[in-house]
Protein backbone atom coordinates (compact mmCIF):
# COMPACT_ATOMS: atom_id res chain seq x y z
CA UNK A 1 0.00 0.00 0.00
CA UNK A 2 1.16 3.53 -0.73
CA UNK A 3 2.40 5.89 1.98
CA UNK A 4 -0.31 8.42 2.75
CA UNK A 5 0.46 11.79 4.33
CA UNK A 6 -3.04 13.14 4.92
CA UNK A 7 -2.81 13.87 8.65
CA UNK A 8 0.79 15.15 8.59
CA UNK A 9 1.43 12.95 11.67
CA UNK A 10 3.83 10.09 10.93
CA UNK A 11 2.22 7.49 13.19
CA UNK A 12 -1.32 8.38 12.12
CA UNK A 13 -0.35 8.36 8.44
CA UNK A 14 1.39 4.99 8.86
CA UNK A 15 -1.87 3.58 10.24
CA UNK A 16 -3.92 5.12 7.43
CA UNK A 17 -1.47 3.64 4.92
CA UNK A 18 -1.69 0.09 6.25
CA UNK A 19 -5.29 -0.10 7.52
CA UNK A 20 -8.13 0.38 5.03
CA UNK A 21 -10.57 0.50 7.96
CA UNK A 22 -8.61 3.32 9.62
CA UNK A 23 -8.73 5.26 6.34
CA UNK A 24 -12.50 4.78 6.07
CA UNK A 25 -12.99 5.89 9.68
CA UNK A 26 -10.89 8.99 9.05
CA UNK A 27 -13.05 9.84 6.06
CA UNK A 28 -16.24 9.40 8.06
CA UNK A 29 -14.89 11.73 10.75
CA UNK A 30 -13.72 14.32 8.20
CA UNK A 31 -16.52 16.82 8.67
CA UNK A 32 -16.83 19.87 10.87
CA UNK A 33 -13.30 19.35 12.25
CA UNK A 34 -9.84 19.84 10.77
CA UNK A 35 -8.67 17.09 8.49
CA UNK A 36 -5.62 16.59 10.70
CA UNK A 37 -7.89 15.82 13.67
CA UNK A 38 -10.15 13.57 11.57
CA UNK A 39 -7.26 11.53 10.21
CA UNK A 40 -5.36 11.23 13.50
CA UNK A 41 -8.53 10.01 15.26
CA UNK A 42 -8.17 6.41 13.98
CA UNK A 43 -4.75 6.23 15.69
CA UNK A 44 -6.24 7.52 18.95
CA UNK A 45 -9.07 5.01 18.63
CA UNK A 46 -6.56 2.19 18.11
CA UNK A 47 -4.62 3.31 21.20
CA UNK A 48 -7.78 3.51 23.30
CA UNK A 49 -8.92 0.06 22.19
CA UNK A 50 -5.45 -1.36 22.84
CA UNK A 51 -5.47 -3.33 19.59
CA UNK A 52 -5.68 -3.00 15.83
CA UNK A 53 -8.97 -1.76 14.43
CA UNK A 54 -11.36 -4.58 13.66
CA UNK A 55 -14.73 -3.80 12.08
CA UNK A 56 -16.57 -6.77 13.64
CA UNK A 57 -15.29 -5.95 17.13
CA UNK A 58 -16.21 -2.27 16.82
CA UNK A 59 -19.62 -3.21 15.43
CA UNK A 60 -20.25 -5.47 18.44
CA UNK A 61 -19.34 -2.85 21.05
CA UNK A 62 -21.99 -1.64 23.44
CA UNK A 63 -22.93 1.69 21.81
CA UNK A 64 -22.71 3.60 25.11
CA UNK A 65 -19.23 2.20 25.74
CA UNK A 66 -18.06 3.19 22.26
CA UNK A 67 -19.46 6.69 22.81
CA UNK A 68 -17.40 6.92 26.01
CA UNK A 69 -14.27 5.92 24.10
CA UNK A 70 -14.97 8.60 21.48
CA UNK A 71 -15.66 11.18 24.21
CA UNK A 72 -12.46 10.66 26.26
CA UNK A 73 -10.29 13.75 26.18
CA UNK A 74 -9.19 14.62 23.66
CA UNK A 75 -12.49 13.68 22.02
CA UNK A 76 -12.17 11.97 18.66
CA UNK A 77 -14.61 14.42 17.11
CA UNK A 78 -16.50 17.58 17.85
CA UNK A 79 -19.64 15.40 18.06
CA UNK A 80 -18.26 12.22 19.64
CA UNK A 81 -21.56 10.44 20.37
CA UNK A 82 -23.07 10.80 16.90
CA UNK A 83 -19.75 9.98 15.23
CA UNK A 84 -19.30 6.89 17.41
CA UNK A 85 -22.69 5.69 16.16
CA UNK A 86 -21.78 6.45 12.55
CA UNK A 87 -18.41 4.67 12.82
CA UNK A 88 -20.14 1.70 14.46
CA UNK A 89 -22.66 1.54 11.59
CA UNK A 90 -19.79 1.71 9.08
CA UNK A 91 -17.98 -1.11 10.86
CA UNK A 92 -21.15 -3.22 10.95
CA UNK A 93 -21.49 -2.86 7.19
CA UNK A 94 -17.80 -3.68 6.57
CA UNK A 95 -18.12 -6.76 8.80
CA UNK A 96 -21.35 -8.05 7.26
CA UNK A 97 -21.09 -7.01 3.61
CA UNK A 98 -17.33 -7.22 3.02
CA UNK A 99 -16.20 -10.13 5.22
CA UNK A 100 -14.67 -7.80 7.82
CA UNK A 101 -12.17 -6.55 5.20
CA UNK A 102 -12.64 -2.89 4.26
CA UNK A 103 -10.32 -3.24 1.24
CA UNK A 104 -12.86 -5.55 -0.41
CA UNK A 105 -15.02 -2.48 -1.00
CA UNK A 106 -12.64 -1.51 -3.78
CA UNK A 107 -10.65 -4.68 -4.51
CA UNK A 108 -13.78 -6.56 -5.61
CA UNK A 109 -15.51 -3.70 -7.45
CA UNK A 110 -16.10 -4.18 -11.15
CA UNK A 111 -15.65 -0.62 -12.33
CA UNK A 112 -15.82 3.00 -11.25
CA UNK A 113 -19.61 3.09 -11.13
CA UNK A 114 -19.74 -0.01 -8.95
CA UNK A 115 -17.04 1.40 -6.67
CA UNK A 116 -18.81 4.75 -6.32
CA UNK A 117 -22.11 3.01 -5.59
CA UNK A 118 -20.49 0.89 -2.88
CA UNK A 119 -18.85 3.89 -1.22
CA UNK A 120 -22.01 6.03 -1.43
CA UNK A 121 -23.81 3.20 0.34
CA UNK A 122 -21.53 3.41 3.38
CA UNK A 123 -22.72 5.27 6.49
CA UNK A 124 -21.23 8.76 6.55
CA UNK A 125 -20.53 8.99 2.81
CA UNK A 126 -22.48 11.42 0.69
CA UNK A 127 -21.99 12.01 -3.02
CA UNK A 128 -19.02 14.40 -2.74
CA UNK A 129 -17.16 12.42 -0.08
CA UNK A 130 -17.66 9.23 -2.12
CA UNK A 131 -16.19 10.90 -5.23
CA UNK A 132 -13.25 12.21 -3.21
CA UNK A 133 -12.58 8.74 -1.83
CA UNK A 134 -12.68 7.17 -5.30
CA UNK A 135 -10.17 9.83 -6.39
CA UNK A 136 -7.94 9.07 -3.40
CA UNK A 137 -8.06 5.35 -4.18
CA UNK A 138 -7.16 5.95 -7.81
CA UNK A 139 -4.60 8.70 -7.39
CA UNK A 140 -2.69 7.43 -4.38
CA UNK A 141 -3.56 3.81 -3.67
CA UNK A 142 -3.33 2.35 -7.18
CA UNK A 143 -6.97 1.26 -7.41
CA UNK A 144 -7.25 1.26 -11.18
CA UNK A 145 -10.79 0.14 -11.94
CA UNK A 146 -12.26 1.23 -15.29
CA UNK A 147 -13.78 4.74 -15.31
CA UNK A 148 -12.64 5.71 -11.81
CA UNK A 149 -11.61 9.17 -13.02
CA UNK A 150 -14.99 9.75 -14.64
CA UNK A 151 -17.01 8.88 -11.53
CA UNK A 152 -14.70 10.82 -9.23
CA UNK A 153 -14.84 14.03 -11.29
CA UNK A 154 -13.69 16.66 -10.66
CA UNK A 155 -11.55 15.21 -7.83
CA UNK A 156 -9.81 12.62 -10.01
CA UNK A 157 -8.48 15.26 -12.36
CA UNK A 158 -4.70 14.88 -12.74
CA UNK A 159 -2.64 17.70 -11.25
CA UNK A 160 -5.51 19.18 -9.27
CA UNK A 161 -5.40 20.23 -5.62
CA UNK A 162 -9.07 19.99 -4.67
CA UNK A 163 -9.25 17.44 -1.85
CA UNK A 164 -7.49 14.93 0.38
CA UNK A 165 -6.96 12.86 -2.77
CA UNK A 166 -4.24 15.36 -3.68
CA UNK A 167 -2.40 15.63 -0.35
CA UNK A 168 1.07 14.14 -0.65
CA UNK A 169 3.01 16.51 1.62
CA UNK A 170 2.68 19.76 3.53
CA UNK A 171 2.95 21.86 0.36
CA UNK A 172 0.07 20.02 -1.36
CA UNK A 173 -1.98 20.22 1.86
CA UNK A 174 -1.57 24.00 1.77
CA UNK A 175 -2.54 24.08 -1.91
CA UNK A 176 -5.72 22.11 -1.15
CA UNK A 177 -6.52 24.54 1.66
CA UNK A 178 -5.99 27.51 -0.66
CA UNK A 179 -8.33 25.95 -3.22
CA UNK A 180 -11.03 25.36 -0.59
CA UNK A 181 -10.68 28.90 0.75
CA UNK A 182 -11.06 30.25 -2.78
CA UNK A 183 -14.16 28.11 -3.40
CA UNK A 184 -15.76 29.28 -0.15
CA UNK A 185 -15.10 32.88 -1.10
CA UNK A 186 -16.90 32.23 -4.39
CA UNK A 187 -19.77 30.55 -2.55
CA UNK A 188 -18.96 27.06 -3.88
CA UNK A 189 -17.90 23.96 -2.00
Amino acid sequence: MAKLTISQDKDADDLLSRSPLALLIGLVLDQQITLEKAFTAPLLLTQRLGEDLDAAKIASFDPAELEKIFSEKPALHRYPASMARRVQALCAMVASDYGNDASKIWSTSQDGRDLLKRIRGLPGFGEMKARIFVALLGKQLGVDVPNWRDVSAPFGEPGSFRSIADIRDLESLNMVREFKTEMKARGKH
